[in-house]
């Protein structure tokens, strides 16, 4: 009964609060790459929050890629966005990111990956380096983030589409890439936050100090 009454207390409580902090938290265990991409199972309109990261130039990692996929059966809003933690060491850290996808343009970039057979992408930048940024404080990580690039747009064609994230300057970092905008939540994303959030709130997510 406790249990029961403390989960309930938790749904009121997320659903509560404001569009800004109401993602479904996630974890990059593993690297998300082409072969094997973080999945978005559900829904791209449900608003998720991946805490992931992206190798520092000193590794054994030349460029790190993220990976996303998810698919639309219709017409369907698509939003993304690049949050990075607020930190000395992250002044300087820029990742941009690319809507892959069937009928989107020519990305009139050089890219740093290849685009499949008949698919084109929208490349989403960062600010400049040194340009200041804006910051928001999150209350149930604890954390403040830096704003980065945004994608808010509805995408018509069906089929398989793909986000690429990675760092032009090659620096590497902690970032957070938030998919969709719909605060929805079921059971299993009551359980997935009450596990990763005490962790994130640790700062267990994070791969240099922030502090």
């Amino acid at each position: 009964m406790k249990r029961l009454f403390f989960v309930i207390i938790v749904v009121v409580i997320f659903m509560g609060s404001s569009p800004a902090f109401a993602h479904v938290p996630y974890l990059e265990h593993i690297d998300f790459t082409q072969e094997q991409p973080f999945e978005v199972r559900k829904s791209i309109e449900q608003s998720i929050a991946v805490y992931a990261w992206l190798e520092f130039k000193d590794s054994s990692y030349t460029e790190d890629i993220d990976v996303y996929t998810f698919k639309l059966t219709a017409p369907t809003r698509v939003f993304v966005q690049c949050l990075v933690p607020e930190c000395d060491r992250y002044k300087e850290f820029l990742p941009w990111f690319a809507i892959v996808g069937p009928d989107l343009p020519e990305p009139g970039y050089t890219l740093p990956f290849d685009l499949p057979p008949g698919y084109g992408a929208v490349v989403v930048e960062n600010y400049e380096p040194g340009e200041d940024r804006p910051t928001f404080y999150e209350p149930f990580g604890d954390k403040s983030y830096y704003q980065g690039g945004e994608f808010d747009k509805t995408l018509d064609a069906p089929g398989t589409y793909y986000i690429y994230f990675w760092d032009p300057y090659n620096l590497g970092g902690d970032y957070v890439a938030v998919l969709g905008y719909e605060e929805t939540w079921d059971f299993d994303d009551i359980i997935r936050a009450l596990i990763y959030t005490p962790m994130i709130r640790r700062d267990k997510e994070l791969h240099t100090d922030c502090h």
